[in-house]
């Protein structure tokens, strides 16, 4: 057994395991804002099957309240904390799905999976010239496997160290224009990402989906090749992990590594509260 892993485009990765299903930054749709979709057919209706949501931070391309509204009544839904005061439009799903607000260092129970919250190196606010309201975040779940969604992150030094052991890592390796701005990783850092992790499995996300419309002609290796370009970088300075690189609604299969195959240092901690339950940071959809 292990983890079943499914790309949808962008940021957007369907993960079944334990039984559970587990959806990162749903973008379900053709257009957001200038940005269209280039490559992928849109996800179909089922992509949104979930009992479990991750999102990473508020950029409207990894916190869309569209997508979410598609999300099964009664999901759970994970956010930065702030997120519901810096996006008055999660208000639409008051009483449709469960939103917990957390914080890097937060670890919580759903069912059978483990669920620990992570950091990212990342400017997490709404809008580039808003308010820095709610931090950009990781998340590690683990049950049969244990899988490292890193959202959208630049290369820190902690980075290791605060992911910890884990079998597979979604590591985004390009973006949705012709240029990355701070806080980013290419396919050569999230090379070097996979190297430091020690992950004995990858899959690059976070590219060849949405681009601004117009320029299609502007600089168009940066659509066309981060995903080949990081299989590439990762055999020469991660040769021990396996890279699969996934088409837009493609699956794949992976199960745990052997004991002593995984990287990293992971912290002790106790399993934390039921996200299935009465605790943990809930505050309804207001």
């Amino acid at each position: 057994m292990g983890v079943e892993i499914t790309w949808w485009g962008h940021a957007t990765v369907a993960l079944r395991d334990s039984g559970v299903r587990v959806l990162t930054d749903p973008l379900l749709v053709r257009r957001l804002a200038h940005l269209r979709r280039r490559r992928g057919a849109v996800p179909p209706p089922e992509a949104a099957g979930a009992e479990l949501v991750l999102v990473s931070h508020l950029h409207a391309d990894h916190l869309h309240v569209g997508s979410l509204a598609r999300v099964p009544a009664g999901a759970t839904v994970l956010l930065p904390r702030g997120a519901r005061a810096a996006v008055p439009a999660l208000r639409r799903l008051r009483g449709r799905l469960r939103l917990v607000e957390v914080v890097p260092g937060d670890r919580l129970a759903f069912g059978p999976l483990d669920v620990r919250v992570v950091p990212a190196a990342h400017d997490g606010r709404r809008i580039a010239l808003g308010p820095q309201r709610a931090p950009a975040l990781g998340y590690v779940v683990t049950g049969e496997a244990r899988t490292y969604f890193a959202g959208d992150t630049g290369l820190f030094d902690a980075m290791a160290e605060e992911v910890g052991p884990c079998d597979v890592a979604l590591l985004p390796v390009g973006g949705w224009g012709p240029f990355l701005g701070h806080g980013h990783l290419n396919p050569e850092r999230a090379a070097v990402a996979l190297a430091r992790l020690g992950a004995p499995a990858a899959v690059p996300v976070h590219y060849g989906t949405y681009w601004p419309i117009g320029m299609d002609g502007v600089r168009p290796r940066e659509f066309h090749t981060p995903g080949l370009d990081f299989v590439q970088e990762a055999a020469r300075v991660a040769p021990a992990a396996s890279v699969h690189r996934l088409a837009h609604g493609e699956s794949v299969t992976l199960a745990p590594a052997p004991p002593g195959r995984v990287g990293g240092r992971g912290r002790a901690g106790g399993r934390g509260p039921d996200l299935r339950g009465e605790s943990g940071r809930e505050g309804g959809a207001g």
